[in-house]
């Protein structure tokens, strides 16, 4: 909903730009796991700038937000200002709309004249690039929301991306590994896969380095102890305890050592994970691929265990005979959690980017 507001302001100020309306034109690009935004501002007319009286940070943000609720949504929803502050000579705002737990950035002229919406990026010259390597054509992805407009296969693989220490990038996982309690045999259908970049021969990720390396943990056991991973996923995500959990699963920690040390090994798994999320364009902890398509639990069910078994069973072509078992439609917990459930009847939409 947000992103369709800020598409609508977008809108406007391109309009703006047509009318020959003297401005300046402020693109903020902002890199997913990357702390900060850079600033690209181009001038019209001769090199003319924005001018006037200076506002608050506050109260300029307000006014940004009086003009969203006014004239972009009306009555359609309200949002309001979460937080403020300055930004290389402009205010950084973050917006939140009622009922949701995610915000959004924005950013204001000081004389709260202009306001322009968070433009994110796209590598155009992927070749440039080592962490984003050539593509294979399938990047333009749009997001599925029907079984009738799902792709099918024989053997269709739900792939998940998440990221270590997100509330719901774990409220995924502990979803998935309910999948495969009460349906195993759709395990073979389901993989994770972790958000990041490599920099230097170093694995990062967006929440600091003991989220990287704990990520880097994981995506080891994934591939060379693939059979202890749900076991020491199903521990993690009780209270985070990673040397518990490794006991308690049985994982062969010299072997994990040896794999996390190694950059031919756990660094060369880990840029696979990241050179897939880059050539969908994915971002957002959690989010779901199968196949060529971004899936919107949210259309399915939400996210609940029989959600995620409708998607996989919706896109194979030959039904397995569980897909007619219901699973669980409990809400899960969000975050380290010694239960499953999250004591709401609310599905929790939320994600980290």
């Amino acid at each position: 909903m947000i992103k369709d507001i800020f598409k609508e302001v977008a809108t406007k100020i391109v309009n703006i730009i047509k009318g020959n309306i003297v401005l300046t034109v402020i693109i903020a690009v902002v890199v997913v796991g990357v702390v900060g935004a850079s600033i690209y501002t181009f001038y019209f007319n001769n090199g003319n700038k924005i001018g006037g009286n200076i506002l608050t940070a506050q109260a300029a943000g307000q006014k940004a937000i009086d003009y969203i609720n006014d004239n972009i949504l009306q009555d359609q929803g309200q949002v309001s200002l979460k937080e403020t502050q300055e930004v290389s000579g402009l205010y950084k705002i973050k917006i939140i709309f009622e009922g949701q737990d995610q915000d959004t950035d924005a950013y204001i002229t000081k004389d709260g004249r202009y306001l322009f919406p968070v433009m994110q990026g796209l590598p155009i010259d992927l070749d440039q690039n080592p962490n984003n390597p050539a593509t294979d054509g399938n990047s333009n992805t749009s997001e599925v929301t029907s079984c009738e407009d799902m792709n099918k296969s024989d053997k269709p693989v739900l792939e998940a991306f998440v990221v270590s220490q997100c509330p719901y990038g774990l409220q995924m996982q502990r979803v998935l590994a309910k999948v495969i309690e009460e349906a195993g045999a759709l395990a073979s259908n389901i993989k994770v896969r972790y958000i990041g970049s490599v920099s230097n021969g170093k694995i990062t990720a967006m929440h600091g380095d003991i989220e990287a390396q704990e990520n880097l943990k994981q995506i080891c056991i994934r591939e060379e102890q693939a059979n202890k991973y749900w076991d020491y996923i199903s521990c993690y995500m009780q209270a985070g305890e990673t040397d518990k959990c490794l006991t308690s699963a049985g994982v062969n920690k010299t072997a994990l050592d040896a794999c996390v040390s190694d950059s031919n090994k756990g660094l060369v798994y880990a840029q696979e994970d990241f050179t897939l999320a880059n050539q969908y364009s994915i971002g957002g902890s959690p989010t779901l691929l199968l196949g060529n398509d971004i899936i919107s639990e949210f259309s399915f069910g939400g996210r609940t265990a029989d959600a995620l078994k409708t998607i996989i069973c919706c896109a194979s072509n030959n039904e397995p005979s569980l897909c007619s078992q219901e699973l669980s439609t409990e809400s899960a917990a969000a975050g380290l959690s010694q239960s499953y459930a999250s004591g709401s009847t609310s599905n929790s939409t939320g994600g980290c980017e």
